[in-house]
């Protein structure tokens, strides 16, 4: 299964949960780590952790090796790596403070990625 086929495997396991602003970057040529990787927001914690479990249960069923999942105790923010593939499954909150989407935007200008510090510098 390629890359493209893997997005359209996770995006429509994501729609069936109902995961909210899913939003999927071509990053293969900004990093060796992975090719894409697909960002949802979740509504609660039971949500976050009904998706992440939604995107495992089709990988398998696909034949996808789950290389990983990571936070899904806390469900505050769920990692599914299905290696040329990571899927992050976010509480708004959470995605809103790390900005995921802007670290892996290179339009934007340096000081304009930077993540928000926790004393209120920018």
């Amino acid at each position: 299964m390629d890359t493209k086929d893997i997005i359209a495997l996770v995006t429509s396991a994501l729609e069936d949960v109902k995961g909210q602003h899913i939003e999927t970057f071509d990053v293969k040529d900004l990093t060796p780590v992975t090719d894409a990787m697909i960002i949802c927001t979740g509504t609660s914690n039971t949500h976050l952790k009904a998706l992440s479990d939604e995107v495992v249960v089709k990988a398998k069923a696909a034949g996808l090796h789950v290389s990983g999942v990571e936070g899904r105790l806390q469900a505050e923010w769920v990692l599914v790596d299905l290696g040329s593939v990571i899927v992050h499954v976010m509480m708004g909150a959470t995605r809103a403070l790390y900005r995921l989407e802007d670290l892996w935007d290179f339009s934007l200008e340096p000081e304009d990625r930077k993540m928000p510090r926790d004393n209120g510098e920018d």
